[in-house]
């Protein structure tokens, strides 16, 4: 597949990143010369220095070829503008980055897809959304929604008094009359190993564990566990960048009571004036003294979204120190991830990863629904919808050929969420959730087409 990014920022970067270890035809457009060294020096791309709204310069990328455009720019005029052109020239798909999140609100009245834009995207947007449903999840370290909820993939680490520490994942089906949840990936304490498990699959303490769940599943992993998915309803948010703005709107209207804590004096007066229903607080979060003022050991969860990620880190620590039941820390570099599991901060959220996944699903090949990456895990989750020339149609799921390294973890028919065992028949207009490892995708595809 060709691709053309316009926007070497750290968005743009990340993308051509995991593009080009795909061996896809990435070219990278920006005006930043340094960007485009940095990039051209450690990636296996082409690099075109200049300004990606240039009818000429689209041309010398042979936008005319290009399967998909993606326009990450820091600039949301600029990405509009550049998706209109490249579709105008010839580009077959196109995806612009935006800041004002009415335009997605609003995409069919105004018509987007008509001007020649595909697909709008936010990280901060989707950096929101993905705190909403963590709080909503509060057991859980990872989540994410497929339908609205029909399935949730979830997950969690596993203390040595979770129920199925030293059994088999047979085993501890066998703990429950229905199966509404099913291990998709697990990741061995200590290790970047990352395993797609299987019925003799045993499972370990301090295991990170992936389930996808259908409804209740979430209470029956709770009760194994021995996690608790307390209501949270008092929340600490730190920075009042859009991502803090956007939490704190959306989270105020849902019902939460919301303190927001800015170091600007100018930037919190500005936010107490846009969001009534939250209190603004104008202080230095990394102040333990402001935060025991503000009774963050009343708080149910703790939120850091500043621009530094070591702020956000240790900000988080503190919190959890003082009782806070969930902690979710905003970093930039990919590298904390490999920490998430001893750090002692419930999540970490990466707007770079969160882009990505929503872009990647325009990449896959088959009819892609929805897309996630793992967090500091191998391997994807990937939601397909099953067509009439599809090779997995009509059949059971027991009789498809799938390769080791990928497992399905669930169906949605209808609207309902099902975890599907061998005897389910896949039928023509399913959803199927299907993990796998990256060595896997292709031949997992070809079951779709």
């Amino acid at each position: 597949m060709k691709i053309i990014i316009a926007g070497a920022g750290e968005v743009g970067f990340h993308l051509a990143k995991l593009l080009s270890y795909e061996s896809q035809e990435i070219t990278l457009i920006d005006t930043n010369k340094d960007s485009l060294v940095y990039a051209d020096n450690h990636l296996d791309i082409k690099v075109i220095k200049g300004d990606a709204t240039s009818i000429a310069l689209l041309k010398e990328a042979k936008i005319d070829t290009a399967d998909l455009l993606i326009a990450v720019t820091a600039s949301e005029t600029t990405n509009i503008t550049v998706c209109v052109l490249a579709k105008r020239l010839g580009a077959k798909r196109t995806i612009a980055r935006i800041s004002n999140t009415e335009f997605i609100q609003h995409k069919d009245t105004v018509g987007f897809t008509e001007l020649g834009i595909d697909e709008l995207i936010s990280p901060e947007s989707l950096a929101a959304a993905e705190i909403n449903l963590l709080l909503s999840q509060s057991a859980f370290k990872d989540s994410y929604e497929f339908d609205e909820g029909a399935l949730t993939m979830v997950g969690l680490n596993l203390s040595r008094t979770a129920s199925f520490v030293g059994k088999t994942v047979k085993e501890a089906a066998e703990l429950f009359n229905e199966i509404h949840f099913v291990p998709i990936a697990i990741q061995r304490f200590g290790t970047q190993l990352t395993i797609i498990p299987r019925g003799d699959t045993r499972f370990k303490e301090g295991d990170n564990v992936v389930f996808i769940t259908s409804k209740g599943g979430g209470e029956e992993l709770c009760k194994m566990t021995g996690k608790i998915n307390a209501e949270i309803k008092n929340v600490m948010i730190l920075g009042g960048s859009k991502i803090g703005y956007k939490t704190s709107r959306d989270l105020s209207n849902n019902g939460f009571y919301v303190k927001l804590i800015e170091k600007d004096k100018d930037q919190a007066f500005d936010l107490a004036d846009e969001l009534e229903k939250v209190l603004v607080i104008s202080g230095d979060g990394r102040d333990v003294d402001l935060l025991d003022e503000e009774n963050i050991s009343d708080m149910d969860a703790f939120i850091s979204v500043t621009g530094n990620s070591e702020t956000n880190i240790m900000s988080c620590l503190v919190a959890k120190s003082k009782g806070v039941k969930k902690t979710i820390a905003l970093v930039e570099n990919m590298d904390y991830f490999e920490l998430s599991q001893s750090i002692g901060i419930d999540t970490l959220i990466n707007k770079k990863l969160l882009a990505a996944n929503n872009i990647f699903r325009y990449i896959r090949k088959g009819e892609v629904v929805a897309m996630t990456k793992l967090n500091n895990m191998n391997a994807e989750i990937l939601e397909f919808k099953v067509k009439a020339t599809s090779k997995i149609n009509n059949k059971l799921i027991k009789d498809v050929d799938f390769p080791r390294s990928a497992i399905i973890g669930g169906i949605i028919r209808g609207g309902e969420g099902i975890i599907a065992l061998g005897d389910f028949k896949v039928q023509e207009n399913d959803k199927v959730v299907v993990c796998c490892l990256p060595r896997s995708i292709k031949r997992v595809e070809k079951f779709f087409l």
